[in-house]
């Protein structure tokens, strides 16, 4: 529940063995160019979490085909940030590493003297070192050398050799799809972002539930008089227009790109937290629809209504796209299905 300031009216991935290992220098000088040769090397405000950001910064310049969006996005998309986090196939970690695979492809990335598969100063940098090993085996391979490198790490580098880039799998073509896209959530934007194109019906539905009474868990139902919780609210207002949003505010701050107060647009959702350095800690969600204000269902006892935006909770925003929303991971039917990608 948000307090109030100032208040106005995965798929799976292949188990591979390689005969040589990477060695965690070979793609050193790639780190060192400061100007990340060309490459987007800047993280989205809050994105990543800041216990893990100097990590995911570090080991993200690995080699030249990763950038820390691209590894964030994977680190997300396995765990939610979550080092304690131990799938049905038995993945483990941050990382989501199983043990066998761990065995091979694990490194002491905090040159503790250990490979510890639940320490995310190993299992980061492992990650990292992996997609960097799986990136080399298919160089050669015509095609976006990025697309190719996360398909190997789904389908192993056989399948993406064999088909001389992306395989025509179903699964691999979608996970390749998913990071892709959702690596952009976790990039610091150039340049403006692009408009919603559906934003507009997403405000005509929000603003026709203006003086609706709040309730926690609200997900707008006729069992439940049509009222909604912030999330709620948000997440229905999008399904009005054919995006479909995570239930919980902190998921869907990774739906699209961020712009920054001084680009908001109508539409784009907005986000609040007592923490301003971890998206994961956002608790509340409101649309916004200009002139500093947002549709806003605040808390119990109060109606939806328009309030302000820039308050010192105020964390950030995301354009929603529906490609965006659909790379988001279903982390409830991932349990379900015990699905999990083999790091």
């Amino acid at each position: 529940m948000r307090r109030f300031w100032v208040i106005s009216g995965i798929g799976f991935g292949a188990c591979l063995c390689f005969v040589a290992l990477l060695v965690v220098g070979t793609y050193s000088a790639a780190a060192g160019i400061a100007n990340g040769g060309g490459r987007n090397v800047g993280l989205a405000k809050g994105a990543v979490p800041a216990k893990y950001l100097n990590l995911v910064q570090k080991w993200g310049m690995l080699c030249p085909t990763l950038t820390p969006a691209v590894l964030a996005a994977q680190l997300y998309s396995e765990s939610g940030w979550n080092p304690n986090i131990v799938s049905p196939a038995d993945a483990r970690g941050i990382a989501q590493f199983i043990p066998g695979t761990w065995s091979v492809h694990g490194i002491d990335g905090d040159g503790d003297g250990d490979r510890d598969i639940w320490d995310p100063n190993d299992a980061i940098p492992s990650a990292a070192s992996y997609d960097c090993e799986l990136a080399g085996s298919v160089r050669n391979v015509p095609g976006d050398t990025v697309s190719n490198m996360l398909a190997a790490y789904n389908a192993g580098p056989g399948a993406v050799i064999k088909y001389q880039g992306v395989p025509p799998y179903r699964e691999t073509q979608g996970y390749v799809k998913a990071i892709t896209t959702l690596a952009k959530s976790f990039e610091r934007p150039v340049g403006r972002v692009a408009p919603s194109q559906q934003a507009a019906g997403a405000i005509h539905f929000a603003q026709k539930r203006l003086g609706t009474p709040y309730l926690w868990g609200g997900n707008g139902t006729p069992d439940q008089d049509g009222r909604f919780d912030c999330s709620g609210l948000t997440k229905a207002a999008y399904e009005s227009v054919g995006i479909e949003l995570p239930r919980v505010a902190n998921d869907q701050y990774n739906a699209g790109s961020h712009p920054s107060r001084g680009e908001l647009l109508p539409g784009d959702l907005v986000f609040f937290s007592d923490d301003l350095t971890n998206s994961r800690e956002i608790r509340h969600v409101g649309l916004y629809v200009g002139g500093g204000y947002m549709i806003n269902a605040p808390y119990t006892g109060a109606v939806i209504r328009f309030d302000k935006i820039d308050t010192p909770d105020y964390f950030g925003a995301t354009r929603v796209t529906k490609d965006g929303a659909e790379a988001l991971p279903d982390r409830a039917a991932d349990a379900k299905s015990g699905a999990t990608t083999q790091r």
